[in-house]
């Protein structure tokens, strides 16, 4: 089975600190740029995200509606109260 590699040229502007981390890949694996790069990237993609709970805290605004009546809604958004 033959796989083909794509490659592609490009400019990217990398900070200090990912400039850092890509030189001290370079220098622990004897890596190329691209390939140290590639390699970082790779792992970033590969942790898993945080997944966050989000939380609905209501807080009492002092109108009493019964949101379930559209209409009721309205009149009391376009209400000058």
């Amino acid at each position: 089975m033959m796989r083909y590699r794509r490659t592609m040229r490009t400019t990217v502007n990398l900070d200090d600190d990912v400039f850092a981390a890509v030189q001290k890949r370079r220098q622990a694996t004897g890596a190329g740029l691209s390939e140290a790069v590639n390699e970082l990237v790779r792992e970033g993609m590969a942790k898993p995200r945080p997944k966050w709970d989000y939380v609905n805290t209501p807080a009492s605004i002092g109108i009493r509606i019964d949101v379930t009546n559209i209409g009721e809604v309205l009149d009391v958004l376009d209400s000058d109260h």
